[in-house]
């Protein structure tokens, strides 16, 4: 049986795959089966931060599997411990809870609110503000966390104590704190999965005054936009804001799986031993490879990013088809005239992966591809949006 046949018959249908078999990748390039090359501007999701075998990344990564592969959190390891260290030293954070995903992460969050605000303010202050148009993961709580209806419908009951401000409405914020016991406002600095929308400036200013004036901890979804992607080390940098939690995945990994959430000083210490908890959680490997990554987020990268993202916006902005380009860095969303998927499926053909975000293309390159390719893929983004 192909790939394809295995995949159709043992695998859950929860995903609608595009017909393409990926069998090996080098950088920002990647092969199927039948020997076709792609330009990669997806890189998984976000996750292959400086694409496909990246040298130091699988040096690390092997280096770690010659020593030991997993052993459990009631031991101390070198990599998750050394990877804490670092993510602290560059935010201002103060404790890491490693997990397995974005979603983990967010739920780690969610936990470390409702024992912060029950401790602080008593157990009625639970409610969680998040945002309409948000996506904070896949499990139940996190779904429900997740302010789009169309995740919801086949998933009742939800869990209770989410709340959903509107970014076009700041005051909304103020008025779900005022009429709830809150514990926190938990947002994304760009929508991804809602269209890669930017918060409005008035909205993140609104965020920051009500979380300050009803005692609410500030609460950063950053795993898709994170580690490096937005031109900073995090989306929330470039807002001016300072979170009290910080949840992020995807590049931080480099395509083995991890989540981490980050607790300011307010939040440090709201967990005991107990609390929570994760069996895979800061392997050894996957730390290793992941401190690799968030190691190189130098200012170099960061400026690379940036430079990036300003060509992308200067060869999109206004081309033919192309209504409107929104987002953040290396994460960017283009409304175009003809419909998402067939515009996907052109530049599938011309050797471009590109991904959706509700009505859009999604782009998410690798933050070290090169301008070359980068270039030649933004040829065929723009002629297959004709």
């Amino acid at each position: 049986m192909t790939t394809k046949e295995l995949d159709e018959k043992y695998i859950a249908h929860t995903y609608a795959r595009f017909p393409v078999e990926i069998i090996r990748g080098e950088g920002s390039l990647v092969w199927d089966e039948e020997g076709r090359e792609y330009i990669d501007m997806g890189t998984g999701i976000a996750v292959n931060t400086f694409g496909h075998r990246d040298a130091a990344w699988v040096a690390a990564v092997r280096e770690q599997m010659d020593r030991f592969q997993h052993t459990s959190n009631l031991y101390y390891t070198g990599p998750g411990a050394r990877l804490a260290q670092a993510m602290c030293l560059a935010t201002g954070m103060e404790k890491v809870f490693f997990a397995n995903s974005g979603a983990e992460a967010n739920e780690c969050a969610i936990k470390a609110a409702r024992k912060w605000a029950g401790t602080r303010k008593g157990p009625e202050y639970y409610n969680i503000i998040t945002l309409k148009n948000s996506f904070h993961g896949r499990t139940l709580a996190t779904l429900a966390a997740t302010g789009q209806d169309a995740f919801h419908s086949q998933f009742t009951p939800m869990p209770e104590g989410f709340l959903y401000a509107d970014p076009a409405d700041p005051d909304s914020l103020r008025t779900l704190a005022a009429s709830h016991n809150c514990a926190a406002i938990l947002f994304e600095a760009v929508q991804g999965e809602g269209g890669v929308l930017p918060l409005p400036g008035a909205f993140v200013k609104a965020m920051e005054e009500t979380a300050r004036e009803y005692d609410l901890l500030l609460m950063a979804d950053e795993v898709q936009i994170g580690n490096g992607r937005s031109g900073a080390l995090y989306g929330y940098m470039n807002l001016g804001l300072a979170p009290d939690v910080v949840t992020t995945a995807k590049g931080l990994g480099g395509g083995l799986p991890i989540g981490a959430c980050m607790l300011g000083r307010r939040a440090a210490d709201v967990f005991t031993y107990g609390d929570h908890g994760s069996t895979f959680g800061a392997n050894p490997i996957v730390c290793a490879g992941a401190l690799s990554i968030f190691s190189r987020l130098t200012e170099d990268i960061l400026s690379g990013v940036r430079t990036r993202s300003r060509l992308i916006f200067d060869r999109l902005t206004g081309a033919p088809g192309i209504r409107a380009v929104t987002g953040m860095g290396l994460m960017i969303g283009v409304e175009t005239d003809r419909p998402a998927a067939e515009v996907v499926a052109a530049c599938r053909e011309q050797g471009v992966l590109v991904l959706t975000a509700k009505s859009k293309v999604r782009l998410l390159p690798a933050l070290n591809i090169p301008m070359d390719l980068l270039e030649k893929a933004l040829a065929v983004i723009r002629a297959a949006c004709i």
